[in-house]
């Protein structure tokens, strides 16, 4: 099994807050592996939280789910979180989106990224279009649109993020790495 889904790992008020602690951050744009921008693959900000400050609480929520998830369902080696929370921000206005793609890379530290967990930050009501799909070879999933659920995948696996038609869509991203994949 290559994806794991965990119901209510932030409340409401969670949510919120995480939203307010990447508002606090400067907001980039979205580029892609080594900073590239290419609009027609992804259209989003970006901010990242600092697990040192007032968000440690936040890392340490997910790498409590990162654990039972590897437990339960991946059994990937992994040793270490090398990056920061990454907050995006998909927004109506710009038709926020990220086409398919995966996360490991050839960059430094995308080379060892073995699963992904993102946790939607938005209640679902409040934006349309959006939707995180995870492809599974032969179909494609839907992951839930929950104000709070999180979803993990190994980190290989092809996703993109459908462009926002109306509102605005808040998610977080975390990594987790280990020895490259054989």
């Amino acid at each position: 099994m290559f994806t794991y889904c965990h119901d209510a790992l932030f409340s409401k008020m969670d949510c919120d807050e995480i939203i307010r602690l990447s508002r606090s951050e400067t907001q980039d744009k979205g580029g892609l592996v080594g900073g590239k921008q290419q609009g027609d693959i992804r259209r989003a900000k970006i901010s990242w939280l600092d697990d040192a400050g007032p968000a440690g609480w936040v890392l340490d929520r997910v790498m409590g789910a990162v654990a039972r998830a590897n437990r339960e369902a991946f059994d990937f080696d992994i040793t270490e979180f090398r990056e920061k929370l990454q907050v995006a921000v998909y927004d109506e206005s710009e038709e926020g989106h990220y086409d398919w793609h995966s996360d490991v890379g050839e960059g430094p530290i995308a080379q060892f990224r073995k699963a992904t967990i993102v946790t939607q930050l938005s209640p679902s009501d409040t934006y349309e279009g959006g939707a995180l799909e995870i492809s599974l070879g032969h179909k494609v999933m839907m992951a839930s649109r929950d104000q709070g659920s999180a979803t993990l995948f190994a980190s290989f696996m092809l996703h993109r993020v459908v462009p926002v038609t109306r509102g605005t869509r808040y998610s977080l991203t975390c990594w987790s790495h280990g020895p490259r994949f054989r």
